[in-house]
């Protein structure tokens, strides 16, 4: 069996007030990889579903998975591009209060 990083995500509670929202409303409006195409429908997609769903289920693991899904989606990227997902998926991670991804983010964009 492969190994799976989301198994290595320690769960815990997000806080998931107006301000949160706000901040990820903002930042799905933001122009961004416009230089990588393609990769900016990963991280809209990735954004709508945090934000249809992370009211409902607001758990890092929950985000964490919804982030998996994005990785998985760009893991063939170029390392350049990979260098520029992992910064917007970073900022997403702020927006919500996840400080850590335990090298989930690494797995994915880190191979060469």
């Amino acid at each position: 069996m492969a190994y799976d990083p989301l198994s290595a995500i320690e769960d815990a509670p997000l806080f998931i007030v107006p301000r949160v929202l706000d901040g990820l409303r903002a930042y799905r409006q933001q122009p961004r990889l416009q230089q990588l195409p393609g990769a900016d429908t990963h991280i809209d997609a990735l954004t709508d579903r945090l934000l249809e769903g992370v009211v409902s289920h607001p758990t890092r693991f929950w985000v964490m998975r919804q982030v998996q899904q994005t990785l998985e989606a760009v893991a063939g990227e170029d390392t350049e591009a990979r260098r520029h997902i992992r910064m917007e998926l970073e900022e997403l991670m702020d927006i919500l209060g996840i400080d850590v991804a335990d090298g989930m983010l690494s797995y994915y964009l880190d191979a060469s």
